[in-house]
Order: C-alpha cells, then sequence, then structure tokens
C-alpha cells in the first residue's frame, strides 16, 4: 500500500481558514473552458454549488480568484493564477514522494495507471478521461508546455510525454534533447491544424500572420515553452514579423480551449491554436500550419498491462470515435511505434 501527499491551502493568520479543495478543480475549468458553467460541469459541480466556492474563495483571501462578467464569460483573476501556478509548482516538488507501507494487497487492488504529462491536446484528454481509473489505465493527466512535458519524462516523473512539432527542422532541436534514442519510443497520435481563431464572421479579416500587426488587433498568446508558442515563433521568424509588434503577444493563455475563450468572450481579436478548439466554440478559424503530435514512452513500459491498454486504446474506435468529432484532427497511423530517430529525423 502508498500513502501518497496532498497539498491543502490555509490563509496565513491565526485561526486562518482553509480553502475547499473544489476549487482548484474549478479554478483549473475556468481557465480551460472561459465560463463559470462549464467550469462546474467539468469538475462535477452544481452552478449553485461553483458560485458559492468562489464567494467563499473571495472572503477567505480577500479578493476575487476569478474575474465573472456578464456576457463575458470567466477569466481568472492574479489571485486564481498565482494559486494555480503555485499548486502545480508544489505538485511537481511532491510528484513521486510517498510512503511505502508494508501491508498485503488485495488481489483486486485498483493497479496504478500511467502518469501523462503532455501538451494541451483536445483528443488526448478526452481519451484520458475515458481510460481513468477506476480502470487503471490512466492515474494522472496534467497538460503544460511541450518543453516542461519532455523535461519531466526525463526526469522520471512521467511514464508518457505528449509534445508536438511541425517537422524535424522546425523545432526538433530542443525538444529532442529530453530523449534517449536508446531506451526511449515514439508513438504517432495524431495530424493535427493550427492557425489563428478569430470570431466567428471574422471582423477583422485577419488571413495571414502579418495581419495581426494591424492597429488596434488584439492578440492572445498560449504560453512560453508550450509547443504552439514554439511553433508559432517560428512562423513568425519565417515570415519576417517581429513578436514586438503584435499587441497582446506577451499576454498568456494555458490551453487551446482557453484561448479560443478568451477570443469568444472579446477579450481578443484572435489567438493562435487549434481548428478544433475554435470549432467547439462556434468561432472562424484562419488555416496556418500542420503539425504531429507524438506520444513519448519507454521501451521498457512497452509490456506493462496499463502501457499495453493505453496503446490499444490509441489503435483502437475509441480514438477514431473521439477524432470524428474534432476539426483539423488526422489520426492516420495513430499508435504506431518509431524510434526516437525514425520519429524525429
Amino acid at each position: 500500500m502508498k500513502l501518497l501527499p496532498i497539498l491543502t491551502w490555509q490563509v496565513d493568520r491565526t485561526g486562518g481558514e482553509t480553502l475547499d479543495p473544489r476549487l482548484l478543480p474549478l479554478l483549473r475549468g475556468i481557465r480551460e473552458h472561459g465560463t463559470l458553467g462549464a467550469a462546474a460541469r467539468a469538475a462535477g459541480l452544481s452552478y449553485r454549488l461553483a458560485w458559492n466556492l468562489l464567494g467563499d474563495a473571495t472572503r477567505v483571501i480577500g479578493m476575487p480568484p476569478v474575474l465573472l462578467e456578464q456576457g463575458r464569460g470567466a477569466q481568472l483573476a492574479l489571485p486564481g493564477i498565482e494559486l494555480l501556478e503555485g499548486h502545480a509548482k508544489l505538485e511537481r516538488e511532491l510528484s513521486g514522494r510517498r510512503i511505502e507501507l508494508s501491508v498485503g494487497t488485495d488481489a483486486g487492488a485498483k493497479v496504478d495507471g500511467l502518469r501523462i504529462i503532455a501538451s494541451h491536446d483536445l483528443a488526448l484528454a478526452e481519451l484520458c478521461e475515458r481510460l481513468a481509473t477506476p480502470v487503471g489505465t490512466v492515474a494522472t493527466v496534467s497538460f503544460r508546455g511541450s518543453l516542461e512535458s519532455l523535461a519531466a519524462f526525463a526526469r522520471g516523473d512521467a511514464d508518457v510525454a505528449g509534445f508536438h512539432l511541425v517537422s524535424a527542422a522546425d523545432s526538433t532541436d530542443p525538444l529532442a534533447q529530453s530523449l534517449d534514442g536508446r531506451k526511449d519510443r515514439l508513438v504517432r497520435f495524431a495530424e493535427r491544424e493550427q492557425g489563428l481563431i478569430v470570431r466567428r464572421g471574422n471582423p477583422r479579416r485577419l488571413q495571414s500572420l502579418q495581419d495581426l500587426t494591424a492597429r488596434g488587433v488584439r492578440f492572445i498568446n498560449r504560453q512560453r515553452g508550450s509547443g504552439t508558442r514554439l511553433l508559432l515563433d517560428h512562423l513568425l521568424s519565417n515570415a519576417g514579423v517581429a513578436s514586438g509588434s503584435i499587441r497582446g503577444y506577451a499576454n498568456e493563455e494555458h490551453t487551446h480551449l482557453a484561448v479560443a475563450a478568451t477570443v469568444a468572450s472579446g477579450g481578443a481579436d484572435a489567438g493562435f491554436g487549434l481548428k478544433a478548439a475554435a470549432a467547439r466554440l462556434g468561432l472562424d478559424f484562419v488555416p496556418i500550419a500542420k503539425e504531429r503530435y507524438w506520444l513519448a514512452i519507454r521501451a521498457r513500459d512497452m509490456r506493462s498491462a496499463p502501457m499495453t491498454r493505453f496503446l490499444a486504446a490509441i489503435k483502437g474506435s475509441k480514438l477514431k470515435e473521439i477524432g470524428r468529432g474534432l476539426s483539423g484532427y488526422s489520426l492516420r497511423g495513430a499508435g504506431t511505434v518509431l524510434g526516437v530517430r525514425a520519429g524525429l529525423g
């Protein structure tokens, strides 16, 4: 049996109250979906309970963690952003720390699943949700940037790392440094279409990256270290567009859906992300590039029960069904296992 540490947050004053642990999943949902209703559903909460959690958090912290505006959805305020970032940092530090108890386990005890750290992907998120415990295939999923995901994989903090790139010549170098060609393997997952996410009707008539520099155009970016940010920077460089000429280039969100939600709420005129994210929120999309999304695994893990089930699910009907509902996705060859050199060469 294993005992795992968990985090709780308490105000730093005498008799300080503890934040409800259900607040963190709600804040993550707001960051991803951009509305309180969608975030509540994702966290398995009623709308009234979600509203009350935010009210209690505001009272305990002394300022609101979320900004709610009628007709403009919900977005994280500075306390909410700092709470999520601080929580994620401490979770990474605690990752893998556990106490082993010398007691027997029942034959029917839950089998540990895979630890997945990956660049945000809509298909992978839904697949992992379907494979989550108690099935025992996927234990934990954390979406971070491609660079951070591969770094965690190299440290041994993850069994699977998801990352993406257009081609080896474009962005392999900083990513491949975390992979060991002797011990690691790559799994083909999906080909995805990325481009400009714009409001319905494209009122700014944006058609290229150069158009982002037009007067008055507001942009929302992905976070530094994400594969999408690396891709965008590469494309801007090729197009001769200076990032400093784009208003809002320094404004960041951590998922494709959060970028789309910012555009949908009127917080930006455009973002750069997946066609599927634009379609999910009823937005328009300007195609710019296609890319390959990979999963890194270790050769030694390929015969483990959780990994065997995971790879079978990627090749099977579950992922195909998910892919049919995602615009701009191709799943040809999904589940094919390659060596690092063969995949990235």
